[in-house]
């Protein structure tokens, strides 16, 4: 039996069938606009299906046994630091994304940040990349000195404009840095073009594309370098912080590998000013228990992101994201939530945002008050990217003003991310479209006028 609305809640007519019992208990998901636990039906308290962005709790239990074994194996040795599981797992990886190198590292900034020092660029330099991306992206171009140089993005695929890219190119210009954001290959063949008709070295930042390829070749084997990182929430992700650099170059993966135990190519022997970034041999060995699964993991994602098109894409209130080529890994599904139309279809019902106005962007309450209602359901999404880097405080002094990057900034005020992840089970997914289809029509047809009593 479906549950009634209540007074007052006007929902339309395709939430009122939302409710349903599940088939080991009592449990009933809530229509939109019921608070968990304000209502009875019968006696029986309404509740929500809670669906998280992410978890590794369906992961864990079934990897856990090998997942401990492999942990107490490495703290029964000793050896925590360096080390044969290290350098299994470094070889393991390379292979995985058809290299002759990878050395792991601390995290996926410092990946960056030693793949542009063992590249030799520094003060003085230029590296081109985008804004639409985390900040570490531009952060380890200036903790090596250089100076980021941020060109806009396509609106469909969110990814580095090439035109743009090529024609942002000065003297100055010692690498591109293209980012395959939220695991959406960017089109490598062309940025390589385009760096050896100019002179200039590539860095791939692979962050949250692990797994990902363009033109059958895995993404990290295209450049000089490729920058991976195993954050928890990553395709493959560790019990920690970690990451890796990828390259074919064994005098540059030298030079990365000693800059990583600081520029000490011998003990005791230093030959540059480097760093301690080191992947740990704990998550090395969780690495390797993890990284048979990545192929099946990404074919997941993938089918997931194919169920959201096909059931998501009649709706036109939101923007679904280019499935783009077949190479995409899919570590987030980003929608995008075009702005109100006008204060008058508003009804003056939305809350402006704090960092539209803050920081100079386009208004982003309507998709700001889609993220709280689907909340308020039970189903948590995440802003990847609230605020661009471009238009950080930590880059004033680079002289970006608002509507330098229109595409960007656009975007920063309209994209919102579904759960996305292997283990989601259907009737979570399931759940999550429900949710959006009844909400997403309001995005336009109301304009934010909030559906809760």
């Amino acid at each position: 039996m479906a549950l009634p609305a209540r007074q007052g809640l006007g929902p339309p007519a395709s939430l009122r069938d939302l409710g349903h019992h599940s088939n080991d208990s009592a449990q009933r998901i809530a229509p939109i606009g019921v608070a968990q636990g304000d209502c009875r039906d019968g006696g029986l308290k309404v509740v929500f299906m809670q669906v998280p962005p992410f978890s590794l709790t369906e992961q864990l239990q079934h990897l856990g046994e090998e997942l401990d074994q492999a942990v107490l194996q490495v703290l029964r040795s000793g050896q925590y630091i360096g080390g044969s599981v290290i350098a299994a797992f470094e070889s393991e990886f390379a292979a995985s994304v058809g290299t002759d190198f990878a050395i792991g590292c601390n995290s996926g900034t410092d990946a960056l940040i030693l793949a542009l020092r063992g590249l030799g660029i520094g003060p003085g330099d230029e590296v081109i990349t985008c804004s639409f991306s985390f900040f570490a992206t531009a952060e380890a171009i200036s903790a090596v000195g250089a100076t980021p140089v941020f060109v806009d993005v396509e609106e469909g695929s969110y990814l580095i404009d090439l035109d743009q890219l090529e024609a942002a190119i000065t003297p100055a210009t010692k690498a591109l840095l293209p980012v395959h954001l939220f695991g959406r290959p960017v089109d490598m063949e062309r940025v390589c073009a385009i760096a050896a008709a100019h002179g200039l070295q590539v860095v791939e930042d692979c962050a949250q594309a692990t797994g990902a390829s363009w033109a059958g070749r895995p993404v990290g084997s295209w450049g000089d370098v490729g920058c991976f990182s195993f954050f928890p929430t990553k395709n493959l992700g560790g019990a920690g912080d970690g990451g890796a650099v990828t390259c074919n170059n064994p005098e540059l993966a030298a030079r990365i590998r000693e800059l990583a135990v600081h520029g000490m190519p011998r003990r005791y022997l230093h030959t540059s000013l480097g760093y301690n970034s080191r992947l740990d041999a704990i998550q090395a060995a969780v690495l390797r228990v993890k990284l048979p699964h990545l192929p099946s993991w990404v074919e997941r994602r993938r089918g997931l992101a194919q169920t959201y098109h096909q059931t998501l894409g009649s709706r036109l209130e939101i923007h679904l994201p280019e499935a783009g080529p077949a190479g995409h890994s899919w570590n987030q599904f980003v929608v995008r939530v075009p702005r109100c139309p006008g204060a008058s279809a508003c009804a003056g019902s939305c809350t402006p945002a704090a960092d539209s106005a803050n920081y100079g962007l386009p208004e982003a309450s309507c998709r700001d008050w889609l993220k709280q209602e689907l909340q308020a359901a039970g189903v948590t999404t995440i802003i990847y990217y609230p605020i661009p880097i471009h238009r950080q405080p930590a880059y004033a002094d680079l002289g970006y003003v608002p509507g330098s990057l229109p595409r960007t900034e656009q975007l920063c005020a309209e994209v919102l991310s579904l759960p996305i992840f292997p283990e989601l089970a259907a009737e979570q997914q399931q759940r999550v479209i429900e949710v959006l289809s009844a909400l997403a029509g309001k995005v336009q047809s109301q304009a934010c006028a909030s559906v809760a009593a």
